[in-house]
């Protein structure tokens, strides 16, 4: 044992190791102060020992474990160092999805929000909010077993994220064992990875003297360094971590309001943000937004905004959600930020349903910490009433994560040689007629699937997408590559799809390949409503299609309807009306759709269409657990179809909880409340008896 650190450990006042004579003994004393020591410098901001100390430790605690490698356990530090290189992230499926939060950008909106909060609690007279900042970073979910970190996932599209545990555990900030005796057997952390302003400078000029491109924001270099598939250069970068929220919690009970979560994290070792506080009412939550804008520039990270959150766990659960965002929290975003610059070009670009969106080419100019050389301009209409030129000087938004966007141009600053934009009268991508329909601001390609590879790529990313027919492994990259070889011109083309011509696509291994293919057979077991949502008519979102499947109950009624029928399904008027009837007329649509049922697309079918009785309709089912033989979404299909809504969360409001095996919080939830619980057959006693 080196004299020299067991002095320098000594004098550290930790403890005394001098006639330690066990290596397990030292390993577990090294490994608990470099735990210490990290705690004290990336959560608690203050260093204990000087850096050149810490490496002493760090350094023979390596060279113990590689002398005695069964001392090595999973949760030492010096397992924080990335391994090999993966070959791509694997899906996760979050247990709880993490949802997104709706905005608030002035004082009304946080009013309203407020005024909704006490009429949802039965009219109370001032509410208690817990108040903390919206980081500029990614969002993560931590999974803690009996208080060991087992597997870290980005949010992804919120039910669905990538698995990212190699290069989580090169992050400093998160602890690979929570502190503490008495862990929960599970606890998912939700939180937020960023990089300090302080770190961001340092990497970029690292990069700088390698020669390499640099970060434009904190938020790209953060994102940009979790997501290597090289645990080695994740490891090289200095990330850190905030805790916010929570998943799943199995084995402890949950603290009776957030902040007192926020302190429990803390007790566990978790970094919890400072700059928090309970506040009441409306006047509450905006003087912490004003405190906080005021000091916003001397944060060592980027904000782009706080967050409001009901601080009483009970009656967040009695909120509950509305479509994707819980009622019990809102995020105030700070007002937009603008620059100055010059538009060079003024190009268009083609969207799924063929749009055709100007877009200014820009002199870069950092728009908010962003380099911006691009901003949207929404249709010609919009040019021509902001009076936008190809070489105007233009003020230039952008609003959070907003795409940018042109405001104006400055008068005093257009040359005398600016020049108008016309819109194309082709298609840039597949030369075919660009036409405005009457009545509409937006022109679109004529081309459609067949013709426009942009509209194709587009589609069939909608029609892949987790609420249309999820067949999951099928993203960007993947379908770009699909559409660019021309494998595949339609949705129908998917289900052609085998092994050989996904094997021989770019880093598309075996397995992968297969799992793809199990997925496109698996989608093929579906409902008529993502049917319809996954063929992506204009106008038809996902509560549109439920309707017309609900309405008409077959495919074969909803292709005859005519536009006064299609006016009688609720919340279609004549634009929907007439959109729906001029896709189904089109005979390349007729064809997709002969072709994508004749591959074995199929659902369950109500051959009564609008005549039937909705008998569930004004009343709100919740499903938990796992049915015997009805999926959620066959379940859901079910209900909705009797007119009843399906929601995510159970409240006072709730009518039914569905309940099958391993059901979880949400029917005991439902017992506290007095809600009526079904099992599968007393859902379909239901259905049948009503």
């Amino acid at each position: 044992m080196s004299s020299e650190i067991s002095s320098a450990a000594t004098q550290d006042g930790a403890v005394d190791v001098s006639g330690l004579e066990n290596w397990q003994t030292r390993a577990d004393w090294l490994r608990a102060e470099i735990n210490r020591h990290s705690h004290a410098y990336y959560v608690l901001d203050n260093p204990t020992i000087p850096d050149a100390e810490y490496d002493k430790l760090f350094r023979e605690l390596v060279a113990l474990e590689q002398a005695h490698p069964d001392l090595l356990t999973a949760d030492s530090p010096t397992q924080r160092v990335g391994g090999k290189p993966l070959p791509q992230f694997e899906q996760v499926r979050h247990a709880v999805p993490m949802l997104s939060l709706n905005n608030g950008f002035d004082d009304e909106d946080i009013d309203n929000f407020d005024r909704r909060v006490r009429e949802g609690l039965a009219d109370i007279a001032e509410a208690e909010y817990s108040t903390e900042l919206k980081f500029d970073g990614l969002a993560i979910s931590l999974r803690y077993e009996n208080g060991l970190l087992t597997q870290a996932a980005t949010r992804g599209d919120g039910v669905t994220g990538e698995n990212v545990t190699a290069n989580i555990r090169t992050v400093k900030a998160i602890p690979l064992r929570l502190h503490g005796s008495a862990h929960p057997a599970v606890l998912d952390v939700r939180g937020e990875v960023l990089m300090f302003k302080a770190d961001f400078a340092k990497l970029n000029a690292r990069q700088r003297d390698a020669g390499q491109k640099e970060f434009a924001n904190p938020r790209n270099a953060a994102a940009g360094s979790l997501r290597q598939l090289d645990p080695r250069i994740t490891a090289q970068r200095t990330l850190r971590f905030f805790a916010y929220g929570i998943g799943v919690l199995e084995g402890a009970s949950l603290p009776p309001t957030h902040s007192a979560l926020l302190d429990w994290y803390a007790e566990l070792g978790l970094p919890v943000c400072r700059e928090r506080a309970v506040v009441k009412g409306a006047s509450g939550l905006l003087g912490f937004f004003r405190d906080i804008g005021q000091r916003r520039k001397s944060l060592p990270y980027e904000i782009d905004g706080v967050v409001y959150k009901v601080n009483r766990l009970d009656q967040q659960q009695a909120l509950g959600f509305v479509s994707r965002a819980p009622r019990f929290a809102i995020a105030h975003k700070f007002p937009a930020e603008e620059a100055m610059t010059v538009v060079q070009d003024i190009g268009v670009q083609v969207g799924r349903t063929g749009a055709i969106t100007p877009v200014a080419r820009l002199a870069p100019v950092s728009v908010g910490g962003v380099t911006v050389t691009n901003a949207t301009l929404h249709n010609e209409d919009e040019v021509r009433r902001k009076d936008i030129q190809i070489g105007d000087t233009v003020i230039v938004r952008r609003a959070g994560d907003v795409i940018p966007e042109v405001v104006s141009y400055v008068p005093e600053l257009r040359p005398a040689d600016v020049r108008p934009f016309v819109m194309p009268a082709l298609c840039p991508i597949c030369s075919s007629p660009i036409v405005k329909p009457e009545d509409e601001a937006v022109a679109r390609c004529s081309g459609g699937w067949v013709k426009c590879p942009a509209q194709r790529k587009g589609g069939l990313l909608h029609f892949v997408s987790r609420r249309a027919m999820d067949i999951e492994g099928l993203g960007d990259q993947l379908v770009d590559q699909l559409v660019e070889k021309q494998v595949i011109t339609t949705a129908a083309d998917l289900y052609k799809l085998g092994l050989t011509a996904l094997s021989e696509l770019d880093r598309m291994a075996a397995k992968s390949a297969q799992n793809v293919v199990n997925a496109i057979e698996k989608s093929k077991s579906t409902t008529l409503a993502r049917f319809i949502y996954a063929l992506g008519i204009r106008h038809v979102g996902e509560a549109t299609a439920k309707e017309l499947a609900a309405h008409f109950g077959s495919l074969d009624r909803l292709l005859q309807a005519s536009e006064a029928e299609l006016l009688e399904v609720a919340d279609i008027g004549p634009v929907v009306a007439a959109s729906i009837r001029s896709f189904l007329d089109d005979p390349l649509n007729q064809e997709l759709i002969a072709q994508l049922r004749a591959a074995g697309i199929h659902w369950a079918e109500n051959a009564v269409g609008e005549n039937k009785p909705r008998p569930l309709l004004g009343k709100t089912f919740v499903l938990t657990g796992t049915l015997p033989t009805l999926t959620r979404d066959e379940a859901a299909a079910m209900i909705e179809s009797a007119g009843g809504k399906v929601a995510g969360s159970v409240s006072k409001k709730t009518s039914y909880v569905v309940a099958g095996e391993e059901a979880g919080n949400k029917l005991a939830k439902a017992q506290d409340l007095g809600v009526p619980i079904l099992d599968e057959d007393g859902l379909k006693r239901l259905l049948e008896t009503q």
